[in-house]
């Protein structure tokens, strides 16, 4: 356990931020075999986990590396309201390929709202506020994550230059901040539904983040002929 080199918000001083890690496990998935490792933020007590694949990256190129936000709904419930368990499913089948590891963050349930706030945020939704103005309705952050946990992770793990799977460029900021250089953005962009285009729309034009939504939108609730969840069972 070591002390974080990540900096305050007026970057001048470094910000401890313990983490320890647990024994490496084997992991064996719909997606391929990993290695699974628990990780216990000593700050703020929250356990996140890290799942690599066994291969290492190919031809040389740093290791691939997604900070995917816990997203109850999405990654367990499949919900279309997100992109989140397509955007999991997309970054598990690409890590076991080219080598490189998934940072499964808990509790940044709703970009770090939590579960309740963002079932609140929902219902604002559906009364025709956009997702940061939903937000912004509750008193709330529009994006209360913090990644001083995982920076210090990804370097204790040797993991100091990586590729982020990622179409959000805030995450390559603030990994910068934690001492981890992002060599590339990697897109994670999966196919848009009728039910989250509204959702992707205002992360592209309010977020900035790196999305197209052309020619790939998916109607009606269908899933797309090229699935990222082809792999799974129902």
């Amino acid at each position: 356990m070591t002390a974080s080199t990540t900096r305050s918000s007026d970057d001048t001083e470094p910000t401890p931020h313990p983490v320890s890690g647990g024994p490496i496990v084997q992991l064996p998935t719909a997606f391929g075999d990993f290695v699974a490792q628990a990780w216990t933020d000593h700050v703020t007590g929250v356990e996140h986990l890290a799942v690599s694949s066994p291969n290492p990256p190919k031809d040389g190129q740093a290791p691939l590396v997604r900070l995917h936000s816990e997203c109850l709904t999405g990654d367990v419930f499949g919900s279309y309201r997100c992109d989140c368990g397509e955007q999991l499913a997309f970054a598990l089948e690409l890590i076991h390929a080219e080598g490189g590891t998934l940072l499964y963050l808990r509790g940044q349930e709703g970009r770090g709202i939590g579960l309740a706030n963002k079932i609140k945020a929902y219902a604002l939704q559906e009364a025709g506020f956009d997702t940061v103005e939903a937000n912004e309705q509750l008193g709330l952050p529009v994006d209360a994550r913090s990644y001083s946990a995982a920076g210090q992770i990804l370097a204790e793990m040797g993991l100091h230059e990586v590729r982020l799977l990622s179409n959000n460029p805030d995450k390559q900021n603030r990994l910068a901040q934690a001492g981890v250089s992002v060599v590339e953005m990697v897109p994670t962009e999966v196919p848009s539904r009728e039910q989250n285009l509204r959702y992707l729309q205002t992360k592209k034009d309010r977020m900035d983040h790196r999305l197209t939504l052309e020619t790939e939108s998916v109607g009606n609730g269908k899933t797309p002929s090229r699935s990222p969840f082809d792999n799974e069972q129902d």
